[in-house]
């Protein structure tokens, strides 16, 4: 009989437990919404006029969005927005780069220089004959002198009446006597002094029977060396009356 009580109470416990309404588990808290994407930068560049010609200028402008950083190849770091004056020597592409958290964005504008005509060549001398030029070149005999001198040496005396000869053979030759000096001297006295050289030697062919007219004298003084050196052998090179072709 207390075995049968007992069974009975504690089948009356497990019914009366199972009867019971089975709690619910509570539903998770709600995630916090991500933060949006940065936005992609967006850039625009621009040259007004397009094409200038070279020496002028034109006016660079640019303008962006959502960007963090902005460069012009050639120009560097600018600001956002903004605009610059430009004045390139050759046509220039310009190059923006606009970087920003959302990532980069780029434009470019062309600028075209246009170059000035080239001047006309200039017109070609007037031609003379090579064969009377040559001849020049090869029987006219330079003058030389002494050091701070000018009066000609008795030696020169053969090279004179020779050059006399061919001028008055070929009297239709124009042609020009320069004076020159060695390194020695300042400037301006051996300017005076190659200007006496020169009228000597013209002088002196007068005096043969060549006409003035046929002849003009130039002075360089020490300017134009013949020779390079520092010693006697060089600068008596360079104390001569030099004879050219042509006025």
């Amino acid at each position: 009989m207390k075995w049968t009580l007992l069974v009975l109470a504690i089948t009356a416990l497990v019914l009366v437990g199972g009867c019971k309404k089975k709690e619910v588990p509570s539903a998770p808290p709600p995630q916090a919404a991500a933060p949006p994407a940065p936005m992609a930068p967006q850039a625009s560049l621009t040259v007004s006029p397009d094409s200038i010609q070279a020496g002028g200028s034109a006016t660079l402008a640019w303008s962006t969005r959502d960007a963090a950083s902005v460069n012009i190849d050639g120009i560097g770091g600018v600001a956002p927005s903004g605009s610059q004056s430009v004045s390139p020597s050759s046509s220039t592409t310009y190059h923006l780069t606009a970087q920003g958290p959302g990532g980069t964005a780029e434009a470019s504008a062309r600028l075209t220089v246009e170059q000035a005509a080239a001047p006309p060549p200039p017109a070609p001398a007037p031609a003379v004959s090579e064969t009377e030029a040559e001849l020049f070149a090869k029987s006219m005999k330079d003058i030389y002198f002494d050091y701070d001198r000018f009066d000609l040496r008795p030696d020169d005396q053969a090279t004179i009446t020779a050059n006399a000869a061919f001028l008055k053979a070929h009297s239709s030759i124009r042609f020009t006597i320069e004076g020159h000096c060695d390194e020695r001297g300042s400037t301006e006295y051996n300017l005076a002094l190659g200007d006496n050289r020169a009228n000597s030697a013209r002088d002196a062919l007068v005096k043969a029977g060549v006409p003035a007219s046929q002849m003009k004298t130039v002075s360089f003084g020490k300017e134009k060396p013949f020779c390079m050196e520092h010693d006697e052998s060089c600068w008596q090179q360079n104390r001569r009356a030099h004879f050219v072709y042509g006025h």
